[in-house]
């Protein structure tokens, strides 16, 4: 309930928020390293009170929380009232506006880079609408405005997990950044779990879920992967669906699957007691000559040497 210093600057005549204070773009996008130490992954803040808040969107993922009182946003025009308990989760392309809250409206805004979730993707499954909005999330090029919006104020586990995860955020210790990720963790989890309670909000789903199948596509068949046969189980052109991946990733098909194969080759390397050459075939290679070539150019190493620098 306290005032912060932008608060008592505004109730004491600064009628407009100082833009500078969250950025310094003439366009109205909130940076995160204005918010957030270079080096921290997600942190809190508390939402200003008193005044609008002008049509902007951000450069990270924000999760905004209803602890007390209600959340009056304007979401790519679309009016929403967020009551007590509520949460809504925002992409970094979505516009919104906020209207003025009041004294008793306290609204906890989680502040999150999107590398934070590549622990916490690993572990959920990839066929709900939560890793969804993330995969297409990590990836700058998607430019969908999006929301998720939970109704889970009555759900006594979702508000326990969301009160321990603000308590490990303002009260740092030990092992406090494991701690954070594996209540993130479980709070997505049980989201998923309720998900007859979610909104979702969209500008574009068909395509995201092309991406999303491609990516799966990908991780179960990356040793004999083609684009056209991941065209036609789609029943996609396999032109349009090369144009949609570069859109979403800003890769191509085949650079997506030799970053997979070579990660895998890594992998291999590191667990196994494979030699190299069945290390090349497992992945996908044919021509020795070619992995060796590529592999360097990405670890700057050559396979055997990485397997003794490691």
């Amino acid at each position: 309930m306290a005032l912060t210093e932008e608060e008592k600057e505004i109730l004491n005549g600064n009628a407009e928020i100082n833009k500078s204070l969250y950025t310094d773009n003439r366009k109205f996008v909130i940076d995160i390293d204005k918010l957030l130490p270079k080096g921290e992954l997600i942190d809190i803040r508390k939402h200003t009170r008193f005044i609008d808040f002008p049509k902007h969107n951000h450069n990270y993922i924000e999760i905004s929380y209803v602890y007390q009182g209600e959340l009056n946003q304007i979401i790519d025009n679309r009016k929403i009232k967020l009551q007590k308990g509520e949460i809504v989760f925002l992409n970094q392309c979505i516009t919104h506006e906020i209207k003025a809250s009041n004294k008793e409206d306290i609204i906890i805004n989680f502040i999150i880079r999107p590398e934070f979730f590549d622990y916490v993707l690993t572990l959920l499954e990839d066929d709900n609408v939560i890793s969804k909005f993330l995969i297409t999330t990590l990836y700058t090029n998607y430019n969908e405005g999006e929301y998720l919006y939970f109704k889970v104020a009555q759900k006594e586990n979702i508000q326990d997990l969301l009160e321990k995860i603000i308590i490990e955020l303002y009260n740092p210790s030990i092992m406090n950044k494991a701690a954070i990720k594996l209540l993130v963790g479980l709070l997505l989890v049980e989201l998923i779990r309720n998900s007859q309670n979610i909104e979702i909000y969209s500008s574009n789903n068909y395509e995201k879920m092309l991406i999303i199948n491609t990516f799966k596509y990908i991780e179960e068949s990356y040793k004999k992967a083609t684009l056209n046969e991941i065209s036609g189980r789609l029943k996609q052109p396999h032109y349009k669906l090369s144009r949609l991946i570069k859109r979403y990733t800003g890769m191509t098909f085949k650079e997506l699957l030799q970053e997979k194969r070579l990660n895998k080759a890594v992998e291999l390397i590191g667990i196994s007691n494979y030699s190299i050459n069945e290390i090349i075939e497992l992945v996908g290679y044919e021509n020795p000559t070619y992995f060796y070539k590529i592999f360097e150019k990405k670890y700057g190493t050559t396979p055997r040497r990485y397997i003794y620098k490691n």
